[in-house]
């Protein structure tokens, strides 16, 4: 999964989530079903629907978190 590609396909809500919750590594099914629907492709899963989130998409994610310039920019 690569995040900073998808994110101008994301609903305001599902960017939200992720920077309301920059630390995380494992995204939650619910969360996962939703980017799914959203990017219109199917994420790489767990056994229980859950999908890791890689260290450049962590990168990414605490960039909008944190308000880094360049990273708020919408592609």
């Amino acid at each position: 999964m690569n995040l900073k590609d998808r994110w101008s396909r994301l609903d305001p809500a599902t960017r939200k989530w992720l920077t309301d919750n920059p630390g995380c590594q494992i995204l939650p099914r619910t969360i996962v079903a939703v980017i799914s629907k959203e990017t219109g492709e199917n994420l790489a899963t767990g056994q229980h629907g859950e999908a890791a989130i890689s260290r450049e998409d962590q990168a990414f994610i605490r960039s909008k978190a944190d308000g880094v310039p360049g990273a708020q920019a919408d592609h």
